[in-house]
C-alpha cells in the first residue's frame, strides 16, 4: 500500500443553526430525516448517508422518519427525551460523548422526535446505512463493540502513546473520531500518516485497507469505525 492511496482527508463541517421554538405548529405528517431542518446530511454516496444533528437546550427536532438501519454517535453530553409518532413522549435519558447505538430498524420505518431537556446542545452525528445486505460479510476486522444488520462497531479508546492491533477492513467503512487527539496509522510495509484531528472528523473509505490506530498526542483519544456488512 502507497502512502498516496493510504492517506486520508478526515471531513467535517460543524453547523450552527436557528432554533427551532417547541411552539412551532407540527406539520400534519412527518418529515423524512433528511428534510428535517436541524437534520443536515454531510455525506451521501451509495452506500450510507451521514446526518448531523445540533438540538439547542429546550428544543424539539420535527416529527421525522428513519426508513434504515443506522449507527448514532453523541458527541456532546447531555439529557434527551424522544417520543415516536402518536405516543407519549420517553423518560429522559443521557447521551455522552464515547458511547453509539447500532439501532435495527424494525418495519418499514421508525418515526419519532427528540427533545433536548438538558442544559449542552444535543450533538451527533446518525449514519443511516441505504443497503441492508441479504448475505453479510462473515469477516470481521476486530471485536464487535455493537452491530445490526447493516453493519459492525469497532471501537478503539487510545491512550497517549497506545497503538490498536493490526487489523483489516475487507467492506467499506467510515472512521469518526469520538474525541480530538494525534491520529498516526500505520501500514503493514511501515508506511504512515499522522493527522490532528477534531472531535466530529469522519472519513468514508471504500478500498481494503490494514492499518494500525496510534494516539501520539499526549491526551485520551476515541475513533470508531463503522464498516458494512
Amino acid at each position: 500500500m502507497t502512502a498516496k492511496a493510504y492517506s486520508v482527508v478526515f471531513l467535517f463541517s460543524s453547523f450552527i443553526f436557528a432554533a427551532q421554538d417547541a411552539s412551532t405548529p407540527m406539520p400534519v405528517e412527518p418529515v423524512l430525516v433528511e428534510n428535517e431542518p436541524l437534520h443536515h446530511v454531510v455525506l451521501k454516496n451509495e452506500s450510507v448517508v451521514v446526518i448531523h444533528l445540533t438540538l439547542p437546550p429546550g428544543e424539539r427536532t420535527l416529527y421525522h422518519t428513519h426508513t434504515h438501519d443506522r449507527v448514532a454517535i453523541p458527541l456532546s453530553s447531555t439529557s434527551i427525551t424522544q417520543q415516536v409518532w402518536n405516543e407519549k413522549e420517553g423518560p429522559p435519558s443521557r447521551s455522552e460523548p464515547g458511547s453509539f447505538s447500532a439501532l435495527t430498524l424494525a418495519g418499514s420505518s421508525y418515526t419519532h422526535r427528540v427533545h433536548n431537556v438538558g442544559a449542552n446542545p444535543y450533538d451527533v452525528l446518525d449514519v443511516e446505512f441505504l443497503v441492508r445486505p441479504q448475505s453479510p460479510s462473515p469477516v470481521t476486522a476486530a471485536t464487535v463493540a455493537a452491530e445490526n444488520p447493516s453493519a459492525r462497531i469497532y471501537n478503539w479508546n487510545l491512550a497517549p502513546g497506545a497503538t490498536s492491533a493490526m487489523h483489516t477492513h475487507v467492506r467499506p467503512y467510515l472512521i469518526v473520531a469520538v474525541t480530538g487527539f494525534t491520529l498516526k496509522m500505520t501500514a503493514p510495509d511501515g508506511q504512515s500518516i499522522t493527522h490532528e484531528i477534531k472531535r466530529g472528523d469522519f472519513h468514508w473509505v471504500d478500498t481494503k485497507v490494514t492499518h494500525t490506530l496510534a494516539n501520539v498526542g499526549s491526551t485520551g483519544g476515541q475513533i470508531v469505525e463503522i464498516e458494512l456488512k
